[in-house]
C-alpha cells in the first residue's frame, strides 16, 4: 500500500542525504507537514536539492492500514499485502480496459466530480510505471494499477503534479518519484511566508504572480477548472533565482471539467457563480460547496482564496494581518484604488464584482510592477 517504486534505487544507492538525519527523531515530533529536505547526487552532476514528503502524518498512515484491513479482513490489524486483494483497489485487475467516474467519484477531491477526459489523463501521465502514455488501465501491472489507486485515495497530490505538469507551464512543484511511502519534489525555494515584509515592489509582483496562477488554473485551453480548496501562505513557494511562485501542497485540488459540464447542463450550469466571503475568526478559511464547483463552467472560487486568505486586508495568518500587500507606499494609499479592488475581490458589492475586480486588479498589479510582459 505505497505510492510507488520509481526512485527506491535511488534511496538505495545512496544518492538521497537527509539534510538533517541526526535531528530526524526530533523532527519526527514537529513535522506537522511531514516534509524533509534532502540532496540528491546524479554521479556527473553534482547536487541538489530536493524535499520528500510522507503525504501524511504517522497516525494518517497507520489509519489507512487499519482501513484496508477492516475492509479485506474485519480485524484492525492484518498483512497488507495479503489484504490488498480484497479491497476495491483490486477490484480494477487487469481486465478492467477504463478508469470510469463511477468506479473512483469521490475518492478524493481531485476526482469529486471527475470526467472520463480526466481519468484517462491521469492514467496516461502516471509516472510510477514504465509504460507511461497509454490510458488504458490494463496497461499497468496490478501492483502499479493498485499503487495509483491508493494514492487516489489517500493523497491525490503526486496525481495533480504529474497530470499537470511544471514542464508545460503548469504552476506546480515537479514530481520526481516515490518510494514506498515517501515521494519526491523538486526544492522550489523559501515559502511565499519569508515574503510577507519583503519590499513592496517585491510583494506587487508576488501578488501579480498569484493573480495570474488563479486565472491560469480556472480558464486555461484544457477547459479543466482547477480550484485550490486550501490556500495559505505555507502552500506557495517562491524560485530564488527567477522569483517565480509555483504551489507547492497540492492535496486540495478540486479538477471541473468544464466540457462535461458544458455538455451534461446540470441546473444553472451557465450561471455565473461568486463565491461567498467567508469572514470566520480562523486562519486562511474558505467557504465553498464541491458540488457547485462542480456544476458551473463560470466560478470565481480561485480569484475570491487568493485575495480573501492571501492578498487583502482580510488576510491572517499567524498572528498578522493585512495581507501580501500591507501597508502600501503612501501615493498608492492616498488613491485608494488598490484597496478598493482587494475588498471588492474579498467581498464584493455589486453582483459579479468579484470577476471585474479580478480582471482589473490583474491589469493594476502589473502595471504597479512594470509587469506588462
Amino acid at each position: 500500500a505505497c505510492w510507488g517504486t520509481s526512485w527506491c534505487r535511488k534511496f538505495l544507492n545512496g544518492q538521497l542525504r537527509l539534510e538533517s538525519w541526526g535531528r530526524l527523531r526530533l523532527l519526527d515530533f514537529f513535522n506537522v507537514k511531514n516534509v524533509y529536505f534532502a540532496r540528491y547526487g546524479e554521479p556527473r552532476e553534482g547536487s541538489r536539492r530536493v524535499v520528500l514528503k510522507r503525504l501524511g502524518s504517522a497516525q494518517e498512515l497507520a489509519d489507512i492500514d487499519t482501513k484496508i484491513c477492516r475492509r479485506a479482513t474485519g480485524r484492525g490489524r492484518c498483512d497488507l499485502l495479503q489484504a490488498l486483494p480484497a479491497t476495491e483497489f483490486a477490484s480494477l485487475n487487469g481486465d478492467v480496459r477504463l478508469l470510469t467516474p463511477g468506479a473512483v467519484e469521490g475518492w478524493s477531491d481531485l476526482v469529486h466530480c471527475p470526467s472520463q477526459r480526466l481519468l484517462d489523463r491521469l492514467v496516461r501521465r502516471y509516472a510510477e510505471t514504465k509504460d507511461s502514455g497509454s490510458f488504458l488501465l490494463r496497461n499497468l501491472k496490478d501492483s502499479e494499477r493498485m499503487q495509483l489507486l491508493i494514492t487516489l485515495a489517500f493523497n491525490p497530490e503526486p496525481l495533480v503534479l504529474q497530470s499537470f505538469p511544471s514542464d508545460e507551464g503548469w504552476p506546480f512543484a515537479k514530481y520526481l518519484g516515490a518510494c514506498g511511502r515517501m515521494v519526491a519534489v523538486n526544492y522550489v525555494g523559501e515559502e511565499l511566508w519569508s515574503y510577507f515584509n519583503a519590499p513592496w515592489e517585491k510583494r506587487v509582483d508576488l501578488a501579480w504572480q498569484l493573480m495570474e496562477i488563479a486565472e491560469q488554473l480556472t480558464n486555461n485551453d484544457f477547459e479543466f477548472a482547477l480550484y485550490l480548496l486550501d490556500v495559505s501562505f505555507d502552500n506557495f513557494a517562491v524560485g530564488p533565482r527567477d522569483g517565480k511562485v509555483i504551489i507547492v501542497d497540492a492535496e486540495n485540488v478540486l479538477v471541473a471539467d468544464k466540457r462535461l459540464i458544458r455538455q451534461n447542463k446540470p441546473e444553472n450550469w451557465d450561471v455565473w457563480y461568486e463565491s461567498k466571503f467567508d469572514d470566520c475568526d480562523k486562519e486562511a478559511c474558505l467557504s465553498f460547496s464541491k458540488e457547485i464547483l462542480c456544476a458551473r463552467v463560470t466560478v470565481d472560487h480561485n480569484y475570491y482564496a487568493v485575495c480573501q486568505n492571501l492578498l487583502s486586508r482580510h488576510a491572517t495568518w499567524r498572528g498578522t494581518s493585512g495581507g501580501l500587500l500591507h501597508d502600501p507606499p503612501a501615493e498608492i494609499a492616498k488613491d485608494g484604488r488598490l484597496e478598493a479592488l482587494l475588498d471588492e475581490c474579498a467581498n464584493p458589492k455589486k453582483r459579479y464584482g468579484r470577476f471585474q475586480a479580478a480582471k482589473e486588479l490583474r491589469e493594476y498589479l502589473a502595471q504597479l510592477s512594470n509587469n506588462v510582459r
